[in-house]
């Protein structure tokens, strides 16, 4: 380290670089989806909790997808719409790390859930009569425990790296939060290891359960269509399709950012596509997952009666 350089206490995020009235509709705009993000999550957690029907192995990992999702737009989405509205876009560097931590382990987290997810679906439509021995409370409980361990412990790796770095300038992070690539163009030494640490984790955390997830789907495809009621064949449909979309936009999103050759505007794709599995994502899972479903629905008019009554 040379004796000019000095260490960063504090970066400015760039955020969207429009005008300002173009930043106040994207205020209002992302409040509305970052509310109904909350809102949706929320509802279905708590129908969850409520609900003793609901106390299903389907619906278990679907509450755990719903605190990732309030938790993971919880971790970007304030500070960016304070930016919005502020001139003062600074963080200090140890929350902005602290946010690309908390950012690394939800998203590591979403994914191994979505993989476990999928082998529930799995075992429910292709081995239904083993289904209850299989798909055990202590089977699920463990499976919880062990996503949400195992996605902090990666996460906490890359903290470890991060931690090795000095970081001298530039000042400023061109994203709404602090993203682990943007980040990495603050330091002043070699990232290579970041650079195949990050690769690396891309490949186990998103071509791997990606693989699973679909070589999952291709079964139960294959399952549903030897069902032979029309009625057993569209509800195991409606519910694997859902689930697939979820599937489709988030870890397509994420390949495409962490994964695929860098466009001529990088930077800005990158703000785009942080917006799906920040923002776009964690406000459709409730309502492609949950708020369409008939057991939902019932259970929630089971809950308003219930208060009605008392």
């Amino acid at each position: 380290m040379g004796g000019n350089q000095t260490w960063i206490t504090e970066v400015t995020l760039l955020g969207f670089q429009v005008d300002s009235a173009l930043e106040f509709f994207l205020f209002g705009l992302f409040s509305l989806f970052y509310t109904l993000t909350l809102l949706g999550n929320g509802v279905i957690l708590g129908l969850i909790c409520l609900d003793s029907r609901l106390h299903t192995p389907m619906y278990f990992f679907l509450s755990h997808l719903a605190i990732i999702d309030i938790s993971y737009a919880s971790n970007n989405v304030p500070k960016m719409l304070a930016n919005l509205v502020s001139q003062k876009r600074t963080i200090s560097f140890v929350p902005c790390i602290m946010q690309t931590f908390l950012y690394l382990a939800f998203a590591h987290t979403e994914c191994l859930i979505l993989v476990v997810m999928s082998y529930d679906r799995y075992v429910a439509i292709c081995h239904p009569l083993h289904y209850v021995i299989t798909m055990s409370w202590r089977v699920c409980t463990v499976l919880a425990i062990t996503s949400w361990v195992l996605s902090f412990l990666l996460a906490l790796v890359h903290l470890v790296l991060f931690l090795r770095l000095p970081f001298c300038g530039p000042h400023e992070i061109n994203h709404f939060f602090c993203e682990i690539l943007s980040v990495l163009k603050l330091a002043c030494a070699d990232t290579w290891l970041n650079q195949v640490v990050i690769f690396l984790a891309c490949v186990f955390i998103l071509l791997g359960p990606l693989c699973l997830v679909l070589g999952s789907y291709v079964r139960i495809l294959a399952a549903i269509l030897r069902i032979q009621s029309p009625e057993g064949r569209r509800k195991a449909f409606s519910t694997c399709s859902s689930h697939l979309c979820v599937v489709g936009l988030f870890f397509g999103s994420a390949i495409i950012m962490y994964m695929a050759p860098k466009s001529r505007h990088p930077e800005e794709q990158q703000k785009v596509l942080s917006l799906f599995y920040s923002l776009f994502n964690p406000m459709l899972n409730p309502l492609i997952y949950s708020l369409r479903s008939k057991e939902v629905k019932a259970a929630f008019r089971r809950v308003l009666w219930k208060d009605r009554l008392m």
